[in-house]
């Protein structure tokens, strides 16, 4: 059911008013630098913060009081899961190496390339088996002949459990060996063959597939789409351009293993895909009330747009350019149980003006979004006194996300159930090739734009439960972020 908001929700992007101060003319000792941070970020920007006792602005008079209470936590990450809203909010995080996040942003990881997601086996269900979802190009894991729809059940020769697969796959380990499998309905026997695969450094183009597909007369867009990354904008425009030089007749958006990113790029692809609403309003946020009463309404309001314009974090100009415009009234999009945050943003915000369909089973339901704080005035990366004793940052919920009628679904999508469309599930031992006919999802997509709706039956083929996925263990992980402008 879509949820209603009570109060005007309006969107991001402001301008911080904070005015900080070095840490030793606060009076904060040393060893609690890293947890003065934590407190007055969550006190300024997180989203619960007035209903957290120990976040209001009340709970301390003066800096020693402050500092007597934050010296009670061992250290900055115990602190901040204390002053969190859980279980409610599933999404704030914190990092202490704040390179490696921003990099995340960008689809920068160190990573094999192999793309996996963990699934449980059908009779055992504490035992795990993995299955590459897709690899990615020029890395070790597509240079070792990694392939999509690969079982694997062994990680250097252990059998994987919900116990050990996380410290296996994504420990600090640099070389994994993975022993390969054979389906078997979901309780996977080894095949005896292995390949071992080197984690290196890798930048992933997250426009995975662009192409147009020809059935019958018509002419079909797909585009697969793995994160909305702001330094592929170009791409994803270009990709855009192709779509429009063929004249398509409708258009297929892949986001079953796109768990969000950015929301400037999500109001890009939104005007990509439509155009006749150029001006009107795209999406609308809420944040706490302190930054809401602090910041003119029109700050917060995100619309629809005909250009590209990303600045860097000095203000200078990236890239400038026309957006390419289909100017469809309808879009198909493919959706998994991975498929999250900004990824839903395009979803819900197209759902007001154009008819949408779905294709895949029920999205995460992630309608907040963060954004990153760092330990210096303002918070900002480029603010005055960044503090050079750490790279702690904090990626907090800060603000709730709708349409343009105030709603969106915080349960996620389910295909024809929130939005029409079909219901079905990877299957595991079938999962085909990526933009060709032989992948379940994008056939069935294609026969329901060929067929329509009527007579479509919903068909639940979940076999196994997957539990995890590659991308979760990346920092950026089902993050949906917005940008401080100074």
């Amino acid at each position: 059911m879509k949820v209603k908001f009570k109060y005007t929700l309006i969107l991001v992007v402001f301008l911080l008013i904070t005015v900080g101060c070095s840490k030793s003319d606060e009076g904060i000792p040393e060893d609690i630098e890293v947890h003065d941070f934590v407190w007055k970020g969550l006190n300024a920007y997180y989203l619960w913060q007035s209903d957290i006792p120990n976040l209001r602005d009340t709970r301390f008079s003066n800096q020693g009081q402050l500092n007597s209470f934050l010296m009670g936590f061992p250290t900055p990450e115990n602190l901040f899961e204390s002053l969190l809203n859980r279980p409610t909010d599933r999404f704030s995080i914190i990092v202490d190496d704040y390179i490696a996040l921003e990099n995340s942003f960008q689809g920068i990881t160190l990573s094999t390339g192999m793309e996996f997601g963990l699934v449980r086996q059908a009779n055992n269900p504490s035992d795990l088996f993995g299955y590459v979802r897709y690899v990615i190009p020029n890395s070790p894991a597509d240079n070792e002949g990694i392939t999509r729809g690969m079982i694997f059940d062994t990680v250097d020769g252990i059998p994987l459990n919900e116990n050990n697969a996380r410290s296996l796959l994504f420990g600090s380990n640099t070389t994994i060996t993975i022993g390969l499998a054979n389906y078997n309905n979901g309780n996977p026997t080894g095949n005896g063959n292995s390949i071992t695969l080197n984690k290196t450094q890798l930048q992933e183009n997250p426009i995975a597939v662009s192409k147009v597909i020809t059935d019958g007369t018509q002419k079909i867009g797909y585009l697969m789409y793995n994160q909305f990354a702001s330094s592929f904008d170009a791409q994803l425009n270009a990709a855009f351009a192709n779509f429009k030089s063929e004249g398509i007749n409708d258009l297929v958006i892949d986001l079953r293993y796109n768990g969000g990113g950015s929301v400037r790029t999500a109001t890009y692809l939104g005007g990509m895909v439509t155009g006749q609403f150029a001006g009107q309003l795209y999406s609308q946020e809420v944040w706490n009330e302190k930054v809401m009463e602090a910041n003119p309404p029109e700050r917060f309001l995100n619309n629809f747009t005909n250009e590209i314009r990303n600045v860097d974090t000095n203000g200078n100009i990236v890239l400038q350019e026309n957006i390419n415009s289909l100017e469809l009234t309808r879009v198909y999009f493919i959706v998994t149980g991975s498929t999250a945050s900004a990824s839903e943003l395009v979803i819900n915000s197209l759902s007001s003006y154009i008819d949408v369909f779905l294709v895949g089973i029920k999205t995460v339901g992630k309608q907040v979004g963060s954004v990153t704080l760092y330990d210096s005035e303002g918070y900002t990366r480029t603010g005055a006194n960044l503090n050079p004793n750490h790279t702690y940052a904090m990626q907090p919920i800060v603000l709730e996300i709708s349409n343009k009628d105030n709603t969106n679904e915080p349960l996620g999508f389910t295909p024809a159930t929130s939005l029409p469309g079909v219901f079905l599930a990877e299957d595991y031992g079938n999962l085909g090739v990526l933009g060709e006919r032989s992948d379940p999802l994008l056939d069935r997509t294609l026969v329901y734009i060929a067929t329509g709706a009527k007579g479509v039956s919903r068909k639940n083929s979940i076999q196994s439960e997957e539990i995890y996925n590659s991308k979760l263990a990346t920092p950026s992980s089902n993050n949906m972020y917005v940008d401080f402008i100074k």
